[in-house]
């Protein structure tokens, strides 16, 4: 999982004005090179500061995902049995965790190129994959592909599949199988001691 958010965190996005009316492609390809550039300047940010870091991911990064779809679809057959309540607190603790793992992602960037392939899509569709891939020096290129909606606030990103592998489904057979143990409950408490387990890993304090 590791290595997967920090290939995933290469092609972050950020909000921008008018951005119903981009295509996704160019949605993303212009806001990864903004994200990339804000890394490669800012001192605090390579030096591995946990709060600017947070910040960015916050800023630049959750606006263009839509957690509940994400959410719903990592926690599978089971989502219609959580009440509200329930589907709040794993919407809450699965964004938080993303956010998590982003920012330790992002404080390794290592001069990464992205190249993004020509969209396939049709005039009206509301449903597409952007696709892409990461370059290293010294390393195979991963093909990561963006599954996007598109929503009235501008498409948004419900799947990432880096390498063949669904982050939805990645999640999914762990997610159940915590379900099966321990209900939706369980579920909840062992996404949110993650999420301190994360916090203190990095030294920062728990939002």
């Amino acid at each position: 999982m590791t290595r997967f958010f920090l290939l995933l965190c290469f092609s972050v996005f950020a909000t921008v004005a008018g951005a119903q009316d981009v295509a996704p492609d160019v949605l993303i390809k212009s806001i990864s090179d903004e994200v990339i550039g804000i890394i490669k300047q800012d001192k605090d940010i390579k030096a591995g500061d946990r709060a600017k870091i947070d910040a960015l991911v916050d800023a630049k990064v959750l606006p263009h995902f839509n957690f509940n779809r994400m959410t719903a679809l990592a926690v599978g057959r089971n989502w219609p049995k959580a009440n509200a309540a329930q589907q709040a607190a794993l919407v809450d603790e699965f964004r938080t965790l993303l956010v998590r793992t982003y920012s330790g992602a992002l404080s390794n960037y290592k001069n990464e190129v992205i190249e993004f392939k020509p969209l396939r899509a049709a005039a009206g569709d509301t449903d597409v994959t952007v696709r892409s891939q990461v370059k290293r020096p010294g390393s195979e290129p991963v093909r990561i592909d963006y599954d996007m909606e598109k929503t009235p606030q501008g498409w948004k990103v419900y799947d990432v599949v880096v390498g063949g592998v669904s982050m939805v489904t990645n999640y999914r057979e762990s997610f159940n199988a915590e379900i099966r143990s321990s209900g939706v409950d369980g579920l909840i408490k062992l996404l949110a001691n993650k999420n301190r387990s994360l916090d203190t890993q990095a030294g920062t304090k728990p939002k």
